[in-house]
């Protein structure tokens, strides 16, 4: 599935200034979510378990938080992992782009939902790639500048641009509210992402993106971010609308 909303005006004025090798590039924000559904396998049950203690006594994630897991440890008590990773790969594959996922960053995430925020600032560069390992648990990925809501279960797949403001909330909420997310309750979600170089041409395309939309202010920034219509902006962590950056 595609989402490709006829964009707004305001939306045409959304830029992401950020790194290409050592100088600033910039590029319009795509409104182009990829979504999807693959078949992978549950993580196994001792898996499952080691991924527990990690969250409640290593990490100690809060609602709202999203952290970085350990990778290579999960991969030893996870046999199905490379089956995982190709069923994404097939899946990138059928949308036009092969090979992606072999020459990109890959890590192991979990969040109790996620408080709205953009990535623009320190990965402009990429697109992410999720693959959602967890159960259904009642929670949705929301964009609400595209107002749209992609239900997580095991094996949602995703790609979209990283400057766009996203959250893991509620399904049938309105926005992001820690009491959501109660301790009593396993609220969590585990997920794979890799980063995919936007300035890839099969990237660039698949997302519809434009570059070099706004040459002159590119030469006079010296630091990733996201401008709407003129001025520097971030994200209202319960809304996910824009603001005046700080």
């Amino acid at each position: 599935m595609t989402h490709n909303p006829q964009q707004s005006h305001a939306q045409n004025l959304l830029t992401s200034f950020f790194w290409s090798g050592d100088v600033i590039r910039s590029r319009r924000v795509s409104d182009v979510v990829l979504s999807g559904t693959v078949d992978v396998p549950e993580p196994p049950a001792r898996l499952l378990a080691d991924w527990a203690r990690e969250i409640a006594f290593r990490i100690i994630l809060e609602p709202g938080d999203v952290e970085v897991m350990p990778l290579a440890r999960a991969r030893v008590r996870w046999p199905d992992y490379s089956r995982c990773v190709r069923a994404v790969s097939d899946w990138t594959s059928s949308r036009g782009l092969p090979g992606v996922l072999a020459s990109s960053d890959v890590a192991l995430m979990a969040c109790r939902g996620a408080r709205y925020h953009h990535d623009g600032e320190q990965y402009g560069g990429a697109a992410f790639c999720n693959l959602f390992l967890s159960e259904d648990k009642g929670q949705d990925v929301h964009f609400p500048s595209l107002d749209l809501r992609i239900p997580l279960k095991r094996g949602t797949v995703l790609i979209f641009d990283t400057c766009q403001p996203h959250g893991v909330i509620q399904r049938g909420s309105n926005g992001f509210d820690v009491a959501d997310y109660p301790s009593d309750q396993d609220c969590t979600q585990l997920f794979l992402t890799w980063e995919l170089p936007i300035e890839d041409p099969a990237v660039g395309q698949a997302l519809k993106v434009t570059f070099d939309s706004d040459l002159s202010n590119a030469m006079m920034t010296n630091e990733e971010q996201v401008w709407l219509n003129g001025e520097r902006v971030g994200v209202r962590p319960e809304s996910g609308q824009w603001r005046r950056a700080d």
